[in-house]
C-alpha cells in the first residue's frame, strides 16, 4: 500500500505557500542594492532598498491613510465588474445574437487607452470617488466577460440534455449544471479582474485627485522624491496580493472540488 511519505520541519516549511514567495523577493532584494552598488546608479535614477524601507518606516502612517481611497474605489469598480460582467457573459454565452451585437465592441472598447479618457470622467463627475471607482470598473470588467463567457460556452451538451431529460427547470439545469462548471473560469476572470481594478484606481487618480496612492505618486514624481514613490509602487503591490489572496480564498471555499483546489499529496511506493 501507498504510504505517505515524511517530511521534516525545514521541508514542511519550504514547502509552505507564502516562504518561497519571501525568499525570491529577499533574492529580488539583494540584487537590487547589489547593482546600485556595483555600477553606481545614482539616487535620483533608482533609489536604494534601504532608502525605501526608510520611508516606509517613517511615512507609514500618511501612506496607510492615502491607501484608504485607493483600496476603496478597487473594491467598489471589482465589485462593479462582478455584478455586471457575470450577467453580461451569460447573456453573450446563451445568445448568438446577443455576442453578434455585444462581444465586438467589447472588444473594440478594450483598444481604447483608460488613461486617455479618464481626463473626462473628472469633468463629468468632478474630483470625487466616483471617476476613480470608474476607471477600476472599466478595467477590471473585460476579463470577467471574457473568462465568464468561456466558462458558460465550455459546458459539456449532454450534460445539460441529461439535466433536462430529468425535468429540470432551466433555472435548475443552470445551477446544477451550467454555473457549478463555469465557476472555475469565473474565479480566473476575477483575480485577473482585481488585480487590473488596482490599476485602474491609480489611473483615477492620477488624472484628478488630492488623495490616494496616485496622488502620493504624481506628487512624490513631481518632487523626484523617488524612495517615496517606490514605497508608494511598495504599497500598490500590497494592496493587489492581498486582494488576489482575497478572491483565491473565496474560490477555495465555494469550488473546493475543482481540481485546481485539490491539495498535492505526495506518496511513495
Amino acid at each position: 500500500m501507498a504510504e505517505l511519505k515524511p517530511q521534516s520541519a525545514v521541508s514542511k516549511m519550504l514547502n509552505a505557500a507564502w516562504i518561497r514567495p519571501f525568499l525570491f523577493l529577499v533574492f529580488i532584494v539583494v540584487a537590487w542594492d547589489l547593482a546600485i552598488r556595483l555600477f553606481k546608479i545614482p539616487a535620483y535614477q533608482i533609489p536604494s532598498p534601504g532608502d525605501v524601507i526608510a520611508v516606509l518606516r517613517t511615512d507609514w502612517p500618511e501612506l496607510l491613510r492615502q491607501s484608504w481611497p485607493t483600496t476603496y474605489a478597487t473594491v467598489c469598480g471589482f465589485a462593479l465588474s462582478a455584478l455586471f460582467g457575470i450577467p453580461v457573459a451569460m447573456l453573450i454565452a446563451g445568445s448568438k445574437t446577443v455576442e453578434s451585437y455585444v462581444y465586438p465592441l467589447l472588444v473594440f472598447s478594450q483598444s481604447v487607452p483608460k488613461i486617455a479618457i479618464a481626463p473626462l470622467f473628472v469633468v463629468w463627475f468632478g474630483f470625487g470617488i466616483i471617476p476613480k471607482v470608474i476607471s477600476a470598473f472599466l478595467l477590471g470588467f473585460f476579463p470577467v466577460v471574457v473568462s465568464a463567457v468561456q466558462g458558460f460556452k465550455s459546458v459539456d451538451p449532454d450534460m445539460v440534455d441529461l439535466a433536462r431529460a430529468m425535468q429540470g427547470s432551466r433555472f435548475q439545469v443552470f445551477c446544477a449544471v451550467n454555473l457549478p462548471h463555469a465557476l472555475p473560469a469565473i474565479f480566473s476572470g476575477l483575480k485577473v479582474s482585481v488585480t487590473l481594478a488596482v490599476v485602474g484606481a491609480v489611473v483615477g487618480e492620477f488624472v484628478g485627485s488630492n488623495s490616494g496612492i496616485g496622488y502620493v505618486m504624481q506628487r512624490s514624481i513631481g518632487t523626484f522624491d523617488l524612495p517615496t514613490m517606490f514605497a508608494a509602487l511598495v504599497i500598490l503591490a500590497l494592496l493587489g496580493v492581498v486582494l488576489f489572496w482575497i478572491v483565491d480564498r473565496i474560490e477555495k471555499l465555494i469550488i473546493p472540488w475543482h481540481v485546481s483546489q485539490r491539495e498535492d499529496v505526495i506518496f511513495a511506493s
